[in-house]
């Protein structure tokens, strides 16, 4: 369609109006295609974006003329297969995480009938940040540096802010009238 290695400012022209040309000519030609194949108005217009993208890419191998409609439909083809393969093995990942948290949600501890509601208050009233800290301290069992690495900071940071959430859970507990 376009000869090799134009870099020139015509060649540009001339790559960015051939691709123009062969846009307008079967753009409402890879759509109907599209919308005929793709689950949704959505998936069909992404199948039209990639197609038209790796028309852009490949400029160089699309035939010139009508010959460049039937390059199109093949490549829009190769976009819905890898667009039902992606959903296909979302839908597997689907279903395997769906099996796992029914697995873990069988064996997930009851929730501890112990807790008097004035605590569980209290701890909801704090920040997210302090209830994230202390429940991976009191509840997962890591330690600091263990937390540190879930959070992306240094033990020393874990340790300093550990400090302050259970100081502002005291503070809550305390407003609460929970002693001991």
């Amino acid at each position: 369609m376009v000869a090799a290695g134009e870099t020139t400012r015509a060649g540009a022209a001339r790559r960015r109006a051939v691709f123009e040309d062969a846009y307008a000519a079967n753009y409402q030609l890879i759509l109907a295609y599209a919308l005929r194949r793709a689950p949704t108005p959505d998936d069909a217009a992404d199948v039209v974006a990639e197609t038209f993208l790796t028309a852009w890419r490949r400029l160089d191998d699309v035939p010139e003329g009508p010959a460049a409609r039937l390059w199109l439909y093949g490549v829009a083809r190769l976009v819905l297969a890898n667009q039902q393969r992606a959903r296909r093995r979302r839908e597997r990942l689907g279903e395997r995480l769906q099996s796992a948290a029914a697995r873990a949600e069988a064996v997930r501890p009851p929730d501890d009938a112990a807790v008097p509601d004035a605590v569980r208050a209290a701890f909801r009233r704090l920040r997210p940040d302090d209830q994230e800290i202390l429940t991976l301290v009191a509840v997962e069992g890591l330690t600091a540096a263990e937390v540190g690495q879930v959070l992306g900071c240094s033990g020393v940071a874990v340790r300093v802010r550990l400090h302050r959430a259970r100081s502002r859970f005291a503070r809550e507990l305390a407003s609460a009238g929970v002693t001991g």
